[in-house]
């Protein structure tokens, strides 16, 4: 049978519809990976669903020191921070009395994630060897190919043609000590601020391109002694840190610890996912590959030269001018125990000489990992008291003070307890909330074939590919960021039953119109999409907003409803143009629907349509109307 050649377009959309279905289960496919063929096709469920793990961690004190509350509230940020980095989704992370920390994850957590959350956060100040923010080898660092001949010995190659000028990490003035300025270029760049709450520092790019910067800056040397780093040659390893250089470093700076394997890893990390931006911690006396926490920038590290520990306090607050007038700069005050002061004063010595630009002129703040600034060294600090000023706001400045100040926490955490526990609501709620449902589908069902008659299964048809839609993406999000159905997620879902049904209602409603005008039902359903259309997606797009607005100013639960109303919303609007529109169209050009059977639900005498008759010279007659000019409707 030939296909009439208005339902060609139709049958295209279609067929696209179900090119898109069928890739979408091929993902589902291909993320779940070679598990159980049965549980590949199960949504990952919640805590509140599916239970999980409970631990309740103690923090060990270094020292036998007592723990404090500000520790506390950052200590849980910090686990909060390292389980979303481990891909956990719904993990639920709160204290127990003033001390305890109780740490629950939904299903069964593997062995990785749960010795992280055990460990100690660790800070340090390592020098930036090579910096980027684009792909490729580093700017100011060899080639894979150049690296592995025996490198000349000098550690500071220059990046060329960079000439940026960057605010600078001064010492605090006082009447023992005087900051020493490092030269600078008289070409300012463009500022930004990093999500970490610094300043984004200089980026220098392999094309010698600068980016946007905008810290200020200062560093240390590496010294033997436990807290920093020595500078001796690492024995040879495995892992891209530790192979050895064949050239022993002269200093942290020193581009000798760049080798190929080093640089390799460096091209592979990629900043823009969560798992790229999660390193594993390198040893302190080893180089590393990091990226900042923003994602923007990835660098190639030196051994850490000082630590956390012996930062002393860490403030926000505008600057105060030589006079002792505050200004309007926000800077973030550091000062460091007298073992971190005489480290930070060896390294601000050896960065500060280096021209603007330079990538070996800044120094990398690395927590958990995570590259949260990495300023430029502007002046040799010889009192521990250092300045670092930046494009900051009072937020972002306080965000990193507290980093500064807490980042380093002088605790490990012992297992106290570590349990199964069993779901909050279980399979019983789950299964009550499908039968509710299931009821409210059922009803839209009932509603439809009575209201729309044989059209109501357009209704049902849609709302089953809607349905296998939405079941099929927050499959697929469980494998690809690891999303896990909550109760409140399948709130939503439940609530989307009836948005979706909406929009096939203002559809048929319109084209029903039509039919009550007088109009051929092929026209009518191209005329009473064209009105309807655009109904539907202001409907959506409202329904969407407030879906993006409760999921932003949210947290838990509520975070869930809002993404998955959001997400079916979406669903709904690709469902009314792939699949309702176009099945209709095509049910309109055949005689059941065309000719309006009494049973179609476009019956032009139940609908009570104007009678139009022809009534000569051009002109046609609607019933209880005078003759109108034109050709028939």
């Amino acid at each position: 049978m030939a296909i009439k050649p208005q339902n060609r377009t139709p049958l295209k959309t279609l067929a696209l519809l179900v090119l898109l279905i069928l890739g979408l289960f091929g993902g589902i496919v291909a993320a779940s990976g070679a598990g159980n063929p049965v549980d590949a096709w199960r949504p990952k469920l919640g805590l509140d669903l599916e239970g999980g793990r409970q631990i309740v961690l103690a923090p060990v004190i270094e020292g036998g020191k007592q723990i404090n509350s500000q520790q506390v509230t950052q200590a849980v940020s910090i686990i909060r921070q390292r389980v979303d980095g481990s891909g956990v989704s719904e993990a639920e992370v709160t204290t127990l009395g003033q001390s305890n920390i109780v740490v629950s994850l939904p299903g069964n957590p593997d062995q990785a994630t749960l010795d992280s959350l055990k460990q100690s956060s660790q800070l340090r100040f390592r020098a930036v060897i090579c910096a980027s923010s684009s792909p490729g080898v580093p700017a100011g660092c060899p080639s894979p190919q150049a690296a592995q001949p025996a490198p000349s010995g000098t550690s500071t190659p220059k990046a060329s043609g960079e000439a940026t000028g960057t605010p600078s990490v001064k010492s605090t003035p006082t009447a023992s000590s005087k900051a020493t300025s490092a030269p600078r270029k008289s070409t300012p760049s463009p500022k930004k601020t990093s999500s970490a709450g610094a300043a984004v520092p200089q980026a220098l790019r392999a094309d010698s391109t600068p980016s946007p910067s905008g810290t200020a800056t200062a560093s240390k040397t590496a010294t033997a002694t436990p807290s920093g780093a020595s500078t001796a040659t690492p024995t040879a390893s495995a892992s891209p840190g530790q192979e050895q250089p064949q050239t022993k470093p002269k200093n942290a700076s020193d581009v000798a610890w760049v080798t190929p394997a080093l640089t390799k890893a460096y091209q592979q990390l990629n900043c823009k996912t969560a798992k790229g931006r999660e390193q594993a911690l390198a040893p302190v006396d080893k180089p590393m590959v990091a990226c900042q926490t923003d994602g923007r920038e990835k660098f190639i590290l030196g051994p850490s030269e000082v630590t956390g520990a012996h930062i002393s306090d860490a403030s926000a607050g505008y600057q105060t001018g030589q006079n002792g007038v505050q200004t309007s700069v926000v800077e973030v005050a550091l000062s460091f125990d007298k073992v971190g002061a005489q480290q930070f004063e060896k390294v601000t010595a050896r960065l500060t000489p280096h021209p603007e630009g330079d990538p070996q002129k800044r120094f990398a703040i690395v927590l958990d990992g995570q590259v949260i600034s990495a300023p430029q060294s502007q002046a040799v600090i010889r009192d521990g008291r250092a300045s670092i000023t930046g494009n900051f706001t009072l937020d972002s400045a306080k965000l990193l003070a507290d980093q500064l100040k807490f980042g380093a926490l002088p605790m490990s955490f012992q297992v106290q307890t570590s349990e199964q526990i069993s779901p909050q609501l279980g399979s019983e709620q789950l299964k009550m909330g499908i039968i509710a449902g299931m009821i409210g589908l059922l009803l839209v069902v009932i509603y439809s074939l009575l209201q729309y008659r044989a059209l109501g299964f357009v209704t049902v048809c849609s709302l089953a590919i809607a349905g296998l839609s939405s079941y099929g993406l927050v499959t697929l999000l469980g494998y690809t960021h690891n999303f896990r159905l909550t109760m409140a997620g399948v709130t939503g879902l439940i609530v989307s039953i009836g948005i979706t049904a909406d929009s096939f209602i203002v559809y048929f409603e319109r084209v029903r119109d039509e039919v009550r005008d007088g109009r051929r039902l092929r026209s009518a359903v191209e005329t009473g999409w064209g009105r309807a259309r655009r109904t539907i997606l202001i409907s959506d797009g409202i329904n969407f907003l407030a879906a993006a607005i409760l999921y932003v100013l949210s947290e838990s639960s509520v975070k869930a409803f809002a993404f998955t109303l959001g997400l079916t919303t979406l669903v709904d609007v690709v469902v009314v143009v792939l699949f309702t529109h176009p099945l209709l169209t095509i049910l309109s050009s055949t005689e059941f629907f065309g000719q309006g059977h009494k049973w179609s639900g476009f019956d032009p005498v139940r609908l009570g349509a104007k009678k139009i008759t022809y009534a000569g010279r051009g002109r046609v007659s609607i019933a209880g109307q005078r003759p109108a000019e034109g050709g028939t409707a």
